[in-house]
């Protein structure tokens, strides 16, 4: 898979020159995250789906 071209990170990564956080980036078939610290070390990447999946979770936790 190609490095994403469009990282976003969380608007709740304010302090420390918000570098304490993670970045995703979606395509049509995969979500990639990285470490926003430390971007060139390696991204997981997850099928769409999935990561839908776990957010939604997150959310109704």
């Amino acid at each position: 898979m190609t490095t994403p071209l469009n990282w976003h990170k969380s608007s709740y990564s304010d302090g420390d020159d918000g570098n304490d956080c993670v970045e995703v980036a979606a395509s049509p078939a995969h979500v990639s995250v990285r470490d926003s610290k430390a971007p060139t070390d390696g991204t997981l990447n997850f099928p769409a789906e999935t990561f839908v999946a776990f957010v939604n979770a997150l959310k109704n936790a």
